[in-house]
């Protein structure tokens, strides 16, 4: 027999699966007034959804990072959405935080790994299958593109620029206010390596090449183009990396003057920037409309 469905009802089923009230509504009826087969439908449902829209480019989203209160222990996370509208609901803040305090109980470095693992500690629902129901609920595709744990025995400080920007920074000493500072630089300036030893000799080669072809065809004699090149190459390497470049809170220094000065050392430094490499889809709404209106 067919239950009669009620504004109750869809009330509640509309809480427990976050769906809309026409979906709820139809949902129900399909399930003869049934809540728990309604809510069997719309899962279903949901993740046929989200499988659908995984393929749809998600380039939006924050950097969250979870770091232990030793200075030994962080964990940072990239969580992306399709647009900064939905990277600012409390539905995706809500996951991605989740996410952001798993990825440090769990020490997550594999993405893989990370996705199987539940939300919560006592949760049954795995990451991927929150991220699935997040996707059915709120209609875009939402992806943890990225994670990274990172430990030492020396020390650790981040820095979080709004939730555009994450940077982990390990230095040699315990220096909290250097550390920030440092992080903060690396975070504005971005920074390719910590020193010139750790640029690849093929880049090096490559860019020497290019600025060697270039004064050569300016009509240059190749000695001096040679030594035209040595300037630009100093030029290069000073920008690409962290000890070469003025330090972004006091120019007149840089970054290795700045170091020496409080005798301490970067070991390594990873930087995350919310969609860096994903390629974005150029949108031509004049050309979308006008595609509309022709089917019209």
């Amino acid at each position: 027999m067919t239950q009669t469905i009620t504004t109750d009802m869809i009330k509640e089923l509309r809480e427990r699966t976050g769906g809309g009230m026409l979906e709820c509504e139809k949902a129900l009826d399909a399930a003869g007034g049934n809540i728990e087969n309604a809510i069997d439908a719309m899962r279903k449902a949901g993740q046929a959804k989200a499988a659908k829209k995984t393929g749809r480019v998600a380039s939006e989203g924050v950097i969250l990072i979870n770091a232990g209160e030793d200075g030994k222990s962080a964990f940072m996370v990239e969580v992306n959405s399709e647009t900064d509208f939905v990277a600012r609901d409390a539905s995706f803040k809500d996951f991605a935080e989740k996410v952001a305090i798993r990825g440090l109980e769990e020490k997550a470095n594999n993405l893989e790994t990370f996705l199987s693992l539940p939300i919560t500690k006592n949760d049954a629902k795995t990451i991927s299958e929150a991220r699935d129901e997040l996707v059915a609920k709120i209609g875009e595709n939402i992806q943890v593109r990225r994670v990274v744990f990172k430990t030492t025995n020396n020390y650790l400080d981040y820095y979080l620029h709004g939730v555009r920007i994450g940077v982990l920074v390990e230095l040699s000493t315990k220096d909290q206010e250097l550390a920030k500072d440092i992080a903060m630089h690396i975070a504005a300036c971005s920074p390719q390596f910590i020193s010139e030893k750790d640029v690849p000799a093929s880049e090096i080669e490559r860019e020497k090449s290019i600025h060697l072809a270039q004064a050569m065809e300016s009509g240059k004699p190749k000695e001096i183009a040679e030594k035209m090149v040595v300037g630009k190459m100093q030029k290069f390497m000073a920008e690409i990396t962290l000890l070469g470049q003025p330090f972004v809170k006091n120019p007149d220094i840089t970054v290795a003057a700045l170091l020496k000065s409080k005798n301490a050392e970067v070991l390594s430094f990873i930087r995350f920037a919310v969609g860096e490499g994903i390629e974005k889809k150029s949108v031509d709404f004049a050309a979308e409309v006008d595609a509309i209106t022709k089917n019209l």
